[in-house]
């Protein structure tokens, strides 16, 4: 595998990361205008460290692999590609309400719709099976064992505070 494929896909990453942090902190403003209430502020800063060291892990990983251990896996490539439509899916389906946050806006319709109509956390998923495939996909196998089970242990936290918020705006 190239080097540029590596740092192509990596940056690529690193900047939708930070293009949606930048849209997650606009929505996190307009929603607390119209009296969104946040939650769960205590373990937030739990998944900026699990997303830095994941992709701090993962290149170190890569780079401690001969060039000759690397090569493209165009299936994993496939499900990486299948794993950002989802994404996007998820963030255009919530619209102003997307955050990485857990902020509920009271007496605003629940959203039910686009893959909300059939998971209630749909993006948790996408982001298990990201952490899961990315490192894989350049053959860092102890990221891919490690992060998706430090994500699951996080969500541990988050799905029951989300769920409780969301179930106490819109009871």
């Amino acid at each position: 595998m190239e080097n540029w494929f590596f740092v192509g896909i990596v940056l690529f990453i690193i900047g939708q990361r930070l293009t949606e942090l930048h849209i997650a902190k606009r929505n996190e403003e307009w929603m607390k205008k119209r009296g969104g209430l946040e939650v769960g502020q205590k373990h937030y800063k739990w998944f900026i460290v699990l997303h830095t060291m994941f992709f701090i892990t993962m290149i170190l990983e890569v780079l401690y692999k001969t060039p000759a251990q690397l090569s493209i896996n165009y299936f994993l490539l496939f499900i990486f590609c299948l794993t950002q439509v989802a994404r996007i899916w998820c963030i255009q389906t919530l619209g102003r309400f997307w955050n990485t946050k857990i902020i509920v806006l009271p007496k605003v319709a629940l959203i039910k719709k686009g893959p909300y109509k059939y998971v209630k956390h749909p993006n948790y998923i996408i982001v298990g099976v990201e952490l899961f495939i990315i490192p894989l996909l350049f053959g860092a196998v102890w990221t891919a064992l490690i992060f998706p089970l430090l994500h699951i242990l996080l969500l541990t936290v988050r799905i029951p505070e989300e769920n409780a918020a969301l179930a106490k705006a819109y009871k």
